[in-house]
Formats: C-alpha cells, structure tokens, sequence
C-alpha cells in the first residue's frame, strides 16, 4: 500500500491489472460490441412505433414506450450520471486541492445543466409557437383579401343578411377545429423539440463514458464494464428510442439520430485511446477526473430536467388520452416504474 497526499493505493493490485496491450484489445472489442448494442437499443422502439402506426393501439403503445424511456432517461440521470459526477470530484487527487474541496461543484454544475435545459425549453419554445401563430396570421389575411363581393348594394345587403347565420356556425366550427389542429401542431414540435434537446445530453454522457474507458490502462477494470456497458446503451437507446418514435421525425432525420447515438459511446473511446497516447494521461489523471466530473454535472442536469418536466409531467398531467383512461395510466406508471428499475440494476456493474 501506498500513502501520499491523503490518497491511498493498493500499488500490487494496480500494478497487476495495468496491462495497455490487453486494455487495448478489450477496448477494440468493446468498440463493436457497444454499436452494435446501441443499434440495437435505439432502433427496438422506433421499429415497433413504425409497425404498429396505423393501428388502434398506435397511440397507447407509443405513450407506454415513451414512459418506459422516461424512466431509463431518470435513472440514468440520478443513478448512474450524477452518482459518478460526484465521485470523480470527491477523488482524493482532486477533493485535496483548492477550488475542489471548498465547494460542492457536482451540484452546482448539475443545476447550471438544469437551469441551461430550461433556457433552452423557453426559447424554442416561445420561437415555434410566435412563428406558428404569425404564419396563421398571414394566411388569414391573405384569405380575406381574395375575396370581394360584386353586384348593386341590395344584391350585397342580401347576400350578407342570407350568409349570416351559415356563417356564424360555420365560424364556431372552423376555430374550434383550427384551434385543436394549431394545438397537436404544436405538441408534436414540442415532442421534436424534446427528443433533440435529450439526444444532446445523453450524448454528453455517452462522450465521457467512450473516454473514461478509452484512456483507462486497467484490464481489470475494463473487462467487466464491456459487458454492462452493453446492457447499458440497449436501455438508455430505448430511452432514446421511444422519445423519437413519439416525436414524428421523418425517416432520414431517424436514421440520422439514431446513427449519432450508435456511434457517439465508441467515438469517445477512440479519443480517449488517442488523448492516452499523445498525453500520457489515464483515467485517475485529476485533469481527467475534473473533466469528468464537470462534463457528467452538466449532462446529469440536462437529463433529470428533461426527464421529469418534458417527459413525465407532460404525459402524466397534461396528456388527453391518458386523462380519459385509468388503465393507461396505471399502465404508463408500470412502464415507468419498470425502465427505471432496469436501468437502475445496471448500476450494480456499470
């Protein structure tokens, strides 16, 4: 054993596992497996919203898919992102200098993450719903000039008194259907919205998960994290998954999505592998372990955010057909409750 600094390490034991030829084949390995897993994970929700769209059930199945990835999207967030935030700014090579042992940083960058996704919520949405309604405006009154009734004042006196009461019913009819069409409109920009302002946090996650493991020298550790890292992009790709499936993106903007997810978790190992190889440093340097630390605050932030106020209080509190059914909504908490168990497991290796 060895003592420095307030830091204790087991010297023999990190020694034996310190192998980079054998880390360097488990990273190569682990590079194809991951994408393949992430595929995987990402595409099962897309594909089955694909298959069943058009049927009676389409809407429930995509709602229950949606609330299953809500609670993968919460428990990678609070079980695993915010967990190993922490625990990268509590290591002893950081928590022994100044800034990093006065102030709780992990938080404070966790709730800059929050405070950012807000930001960014607002914004847009405030911009979708202007452009949307200054664009019904023009074509109300572009529809209004076309129009100019021809003949004597009695014949136009008749006219209007004869087309009043149609009118009226006809006016009653039209902004009540305008109105509802404006609205689903609306929610399923804000579900596009959603889906790729989410897409960004789990890819910062996904980033510092490929570079941990891509500048890591320890076989031991490695070894084990391939397989629940496996397990771990199928689920949060199914978090993903089911948000875009809901989303109604067209299908060159799907594969697009579901291709920078798949490949975003092999990318960082292969820039940690290079940042290893050009700097020297591994995953316990404290540069890297600030990194980390600030990077997974940041991204636990943005996904605890998008998890409880655009996925789970918009359905559950705010959602037409879930209102109008108990049983979905009983249904919809199992299927929460369910990918925030799954996810939460994971945490037992990965």
């Amino acid at each position: 054993m060895a003592a420095g600094a307030g830091c204790v390490v087991d010297t023999r034991r990190a020694l034996e596992c310190r192998n980079g030829e054998a880390a360097a084949h488990l990273k190569f390995v682990s590079i194809f497996i991951i994408f393949f897993t992430s595929v995987i994970g990402v595409s099962l929700p897309v594909v089955l919203a694909r298959y069943l769209q058009g049927k009676p059930s389409y809407d429930k199945a995509t709602l229950i898919i949606k609330c299953f990835a809500a609670g993968v999207i919460l428990s990678t967030s609070l079980v695993h992102v915010l967990p190993d935030a922490f625990d990268a700014l509590s290591d002893c090579q950081v928590a022994s200098k100044h800034p990093w042992r006065d102030f709780p940083f992990a938080g404070l960058v966790t709730l800059i993450g929050a405070l950012l996704a807000l930001l960014v919520d607002i914004t847009a949405s405030a911009h979708v719903e202007h452009g949307h309604g200054h664009g019904h405006n023009n074509n109300d009154n572009k529809e209004s000039k076309n129009y100019m009734l021809v003949g004597t004042q009695e014949e136009i006196e008749g006219i209007k008194k004869g087309n009043y009461e149609l009118g009226k019913l006809e006016t009653g009819h039209g902004e009540r259907t305008n109105r509802e069409t404006d609205q689903e409109e609306l929610i399923k920009l804000k579900q596009k919205l959603v889906s790729q302002v989410l897409e960004i946090g789990i890819i910062f996650h996904s980033v510092i998960i490929g570079v941990t493991m891509g500048m890591s020298q320890n076989q031991c550790t490695i070894r084990p994290l391939v397989a629940a890292l496996a397990f771990h992009q199928i689920f949060e790709g199914m978090g993903l998954g089911g948000c875009i499936a809901q989303a109604g993106f067209n299908f060159g903007t799907v594969a697009y999505m579901c291709f920078m997810f798949s490949v975003t978790t092999p990318m960082g190992i292969v820039l940690g592998m290079i940042v290893f190889s050009v700097t020297g440093y591994d995953d316990s340097n404290p540069n890297a372990l600030i990194m980390e630390g600030l990077l997974g605050g940041l991204s636990s932030g943005i996904l605890i955010y998008m998890g409880l106020v655009d996925l789970i209080a918009v359905d559950f509190f705010h959602n037409k057909l879930m209102s109008s059914r108990s049983w979905l909504k009983k249904a919809s908490f199992i299927a929460l409750a369910l990918g925030s168990t799954s996810m939460s497991i994971l945490a037992l290796w990965a």
